[in-house]
């Protein structure tokens, strides 16, 4: 973008639409696992999907405001600008923006008491406090190298579990199962994120884990997160869920990306790279809860 964006641009800019597939991506595959049961529910999958997104752009918000007021985000942080550092967006508009958005997301969350209970509404605002602090409040979870577990947990585990629970009334370790490999692959999105903006980070004193053990370790956890992806679907068809036979053609017709996307990420050199790869792998996350999603419910 060359000088200032409209107001649009602006704030889709602020949604960070390359990490919007970690959203739809457990609602879809917690969908596929409930169908598969014969539990589907159309009004409560909408309305998880809507809590996802909605929970996903807050924490982006969230992401945006507090990375700024902590001088994460300074003109030598490489890849796209940020609304709030780049001065588009005033720091208390994005801050009221931020809770607006959570409280849609709190709002449209209420909208599942009546298929989960009362219990959902803890998950719900457990949701949205880690997507406040994963970088703001005390002690911010991405400053110290959380940042990849709350993303495994509340965009993995927790998604795919609560999606199949408001659906089918009970929790089992199949969409537990199922939500590890969405979540694995969530975190891989942060994973690129952080290798790219390694050197900012460790000035900002963000310690993330690829400040913390290097850009060997990142690669590393980028490739396992891959493997143990494409090892979920065996191990669902172990248990009884979907064929086995299928499960290795998942595994097949996925590998590829997964082998093309270690690679790009061992040998980038230049941030144009890691930006593009940001992108690949938030549409992976996509394509694998699609093909998983598919094979679930064929």
């Amino acid at each position: 973008m060359s000088g200032r964006p409209s107001p649009v641009r602006i704030w889709l800019a602020a949604a960070r639409p390359r990490t919007l597939p970690a959203a739809v991506a457990p609602v879809l595959v917690g969908c596929a696992l409930a169908w598969r049961d014969g539990a589907w529910v159309a009004p409560a999958a909408l309305s998880c999907l809507a809590f996802a997104l909605l929970i996903q752009i807050g924490t982006n918000f969230a992401n945006d405001y507090y990375d700024y007021i902590q001088g994460a985000d300074t003109k030598e942080r490489v890849g796209p600008k940020r609304a709030v550092a780049a001065g588009w967006v005033a720091p208390a508009v994005m801050r009221r923006a931020m809770a607006g958005v959570f409280a849609a997301a709190f709002l449209t969350g209420l909208t599942l008491l009546p298929y989960g209970g009362w219990p959902l509404l803890g998950v719900g605002v457990a949701s949205i406090l880690c997507g406040i602090a994963y970088t703001g409040g005390p002690y911010p979870l991405g400053y110290h190298g959380l940042g990849d577990l709350f993303v495994f947990l509340f965009f993995g585990l927790v998604a795919v579990g609560a999606t199949y629970f408001v659906q089918a009334g009970r929790l089992g370790v199949e969409p537990l199962l199922a939500g590890a490999g969405v979540g694995l692959l969530a975190a891989n999105i942060l994973v690129v994120n952080n290798y790219r903006d390694v050197e900012t980070d460790a000035k900002a004193g963000k310690r993330t884990l690829v400040v913390r053990w290097g850009r060997g370790f990142a690669r590393a956890q980028f490739a396992a997160s891959h493997i143990l992806a494409l090892a979920v679907p065996a191990l669902l068809a172990v248990r009884g869920t979907g064929s086995l036979a299928g499960a290795g053609l998942v595994a097949a017709g996925l590998a590829p990306f997964a082998v093309a996307q270690g690679r790009t990420l061992a040998r980038a050199r230049m941030p144009a790279e890691l930006i593009a790869l940001l992108g690949r792998t938030g549409r992976y996350v996509a394509l694998y809860a699609l093909a998983v999603s598919v094979w679930l419910v064929w």
